[in-house]
């Protein structure tokens, strides 16, 4: 047996029991062959091989996000401006000002989440005001966590609001004191209205949505990330919105292994989705590389609590056990994994009172069904989920929403929220993820981050040290521990002999950076199924190049994705960026006037 690939000089962290360090890997054929000493490896070379020096930087398996919204985002990502990562609002804003100049109509300069205000040095959001004179012309829309929008005074024109528009069920347009729409709206208590607004702007033609979602999966690969469960979402309609997944999944260009879960999509026929669905398709239907996961994490829309804690928790309708009965029952009948959205323990407490009355009649015996979230779960309700065999998967959203937390309920009560350490104690299986893109970043290294030292972006410190992680068991959640939720034990998330040859290189090492750099760790090379996808500094050229993001207009060219501090820089220290691009001057366009004005760095990493 030879190898096709050998990375060796490593500092290999294989999360194998048997063998949990090692300095080289080899693979072949999208499998890992051989683990070892670089001695050991290298006995597998022969003359095609192509063998690829670590430089002594540390290697960890490809990191999972067992909960993303991955294609419905990646259908918009090139459309949006992302203030992931920025650490000031005056730079935010720069950003906004510069898009909105080269944003041509009818296009809107959108900002979708995945930051929160306690980010910012400032400590706040723009006032509409600033957004208004920022982009007087072109629409914007900001939306803020699931809690609020902000529209300048062009997008409220597009969209239609005036003093005449009421208030649509759950949400509040916000109004002066002449009864004309300030730009603020408000989730009160859902967020419809926010993710209904959004809907309103301009899509992407099918060939740009296509270049969108290759964007957004080598931005995660980027990041580390090699796998993923999409869980669905609103306005992410089967089968039509998946035609974009479906095309590079047939064409072998997924960088990501991708497993998707259905998403119930109107109130009152979710029975009849899951009816038509289970028709259609089986779990585990597709390959290795992009297959069926189950239903949720949306199952019926009066079971659907709401993760706003600005807001009092929701109080869910009467019917929400009839309704939530009727689905779970053809589930469990059906053998279909399942996941269930639910922050509060109130709603995990009715949930299960109906899965026990459902396993009483057929027997979730075998199913992996998981609630997703679980903020304020307590312990009784974690020992029911054991004995009903279900897991718990987490996202970082209290990185993002902890200070409002607080406000809410208390440092008391966000000291156990969520309580990751009894649920391991329990024996559960517990997943990490990052429920991006709105509520949340999709940057796993923020999860980490939080996970293993319980602040919020914020830099509140949330959680006593007896509830931290260590960063070896902080790591589990988002690699082997992660395979649970979509079937695939004993194929990923190790790095060892048969399992997929699913690996990341990391810019820094992960064991032993100061805490605060753990959220500014990229990955230098990503490999999916034994293939490159991504490559950076020394290794930049042993990826495929990816064409530029479309439309020509994309802050995806000028601003890329997550913010990451190794690529901000002072203007003046601009030449040492990035050598293949050194410039001898600051300004060579408009939007690489920007960048570099910004202190943003070389634009040429952002493809």
């Amino acid at each position: 047996m030879k190898a096709d690939k050998i990375f060796y000089n490593g500092l290999v962290t294989t999360l194998d029991p048997s063998k949990l360090e090692a300095t080289a890997v080899a693979t072949l054929g999208g499998k890992i062959v051989k683990v070892g000493s670089d001695k050991e490896v290298m006995e597998l070379a022969e003359a095609s091989t192509q063998k690829i020096d670590l430089q002594k930087k540390r290697v960890i398996p490809g990191l999972i996000d067992s909960h993303i919204h991955v294609i419905r985002g990646g259908l918009n990502y090139n459309m949006e401006l992302r203030w992931d990562g920025v650490e000031s609002l005056a730079d935010a804003m720069r950003m906004l000002k510069e898009q909105a100049r080269i944003t041509p109509a009818p296009q809107w300069v959108r900002v979708v989440g995945g930051f929160t205000a306690h980010q910012f040095k400032e400590k706040r959001l723009p006032t509409l005001d600033e957004i208004n004179e920022a982009s007087p012309d072109t629409p914007v829309f900001i939306l803020h966590l699931y809690d609020r929008a902000l529209l300048n005074r062009a997008a409220l024109k597009v969209c239609g609001f005036d003093k005449d528009t009421p208030n649509p069920p759950g949400g509040m347009i916000e109004k002066d004191s002449k009864g004309n729409p300030t730009g603020m709206l408000l989730a009160k208590p859902n967020a419809l209205i926010l993710y209904a607004t959004l809907a309103k702007g301009p899509k992407l033609p099918l060939e740009y949505q296509i270049n969108s979602t290759q964007h957004f999966m080598r931005e995660l690969n980027r990041l580390g990330v090699t796998s993923v469960i999409d869980a669905g979402g609103g306005f992410q309609n089967y089968p039509e919105d998946y035609e974009v997944i479906d095309k590079l999944a047939k064409d072998d260009k997924l960088t990501l292994r991708i497993a998707y879960n259905l998403f119930t999509q109107k109130p009152k026929e979710e029975l009849a989705d899951f009816k038509r669905w289970s028709e259609m398709l089986k779990p585990g239907e597709g390959t290795d590389m992009y297959h069926h996961n189950g239903a949720g994490e949306m199952l019926v829309f009066s079971a659907a609590d709401f993760e706003d804690f600005r807001e009092p928790r929701p109080e869910l309708a009467a019917n929400m056990e009839e309704d939530l009965e009727k689905v779970v029952r053809l589930l469990v009948e059906k053998r279909w994994p399942f996941r269930m959205h639910a922050t509060y323990n109130e709603t995990i407490d009715r949930a299960l009172n109906v899965f026990e009355k459902v396993n009483k009649d057929t027997s979730f015996k075998g199913i992996h069904w998981f609630f997703d979230h679980a903020e304020t779960i307590n312990q009784k309700n974690i020992d029911r989920v054991k004995a009903l065999g279900g897991g718990i998967a987490i996202q970082h959203r209290m990185a993002y929403q902890g200070e409002y937390f607080v406000e809410r309920y208390g440092r008391d009560v966000v000291r156990n929220t969520p309580p990751v350490k009894d649920m391991l104690k329990s024996g559960l299986p517990v997943g990490g993820g990052t429920d991006a893109t709105r509520v949340a970043s999709y940057n796993p290294w923020i999860s980490l981050y939080w996970l293993t030292t319980g602040k919020t972006l914020g830099g509140m410190s949330m959680y006593p040290e007896e509830r931290l992680l260590e960063r070896e068991e902080a790591l589990k959640l988002w690699t082997l521990s992660n395979t649970w939720f979509s079937n695939e034990e004993g194929k990923k998330g190790t790095i060892k002999e048969g399992m997929f040859a699913d690996l990341t290189v990391l810019s820094d090492d992960y064991f032993k950076v100061d805490a605060e750099e753990i959220k500014n760790i990229t990955s230098l090379m990503t490999v999916v199924n034994g293939k490159i996808v991504h490559g950076d500094d020394d290794f930049k050229h042993l990826a495929p190049i990816l064409p530029p993001a479309m439309p020509d207009w994309s802050p995806v060219r000028t601003f890329g994705g997550y913010q990451a501090k190794r690529f901000m820089v002072h203007p003046t220290e601009v030449k040492s960026c990035c050598p293949q691009h050194e410039m001898p001057k600051l300004r060579r366009n408009s939007i690489e006037e920007a960048v570099f004005d910004w202190g943003l760095g070389c634009s040429c990493w952002a493809f």
